[in-house]
């Protein structure tokens, strides 16, 4: 079954850096568009970046222009989001998510608190 894991949140200063992973399984992850997540405390999840399967980059929040990278590694089945320049607002959980035959997975998401 398609499973989407998760890792690499914590707690950084503003400012401060971090490397989100997902470890894709189930299915046959260099045909799909992977995409990455957040949800805050109190609002609802909205969608961060994607990336096609040969990846190209389908869209960053303007939010997160020029902070953001998002990467895949089709060889590992990999999903990874590069996080700098990390602000308090980024504060949230991220989600790893595909869209399969019409259905939407998630991962159980990582916690990302920026805070000093």
């Amino acid at each position: 079954q398609v499973q989407l894991v998760e890792s690499g949140g914590g707690l950084v200063q503003p400012g401060g850096s971090l490397r989100l992973s997902c470890a894709a399984s189930g299915f046959s992850f260099s045909s799909y568009i992977m995409s990455w997540y957040r949800q805050a405390p109190g609002k609802e999840r909205e969608l961060v970046v994607s990336v096609t399967s040969g990846g190209g980059i389908v869209n960053y929040a303007d939010s997160m222009k020029g902070r953001f990278t998002i990467s895949r590694d089709n060889t590992n089945n990999r999903l990874y989001l590069q996080m700098n320049s990390l602000k308090v607002e980024d504060t949230a959980v991220y989600y790893c998510s595909t869209r399969i035959g019409g259905y939407a997975y998630w991962g159980q998401g990582t916690q990302v608190t920026v805070s000093s």
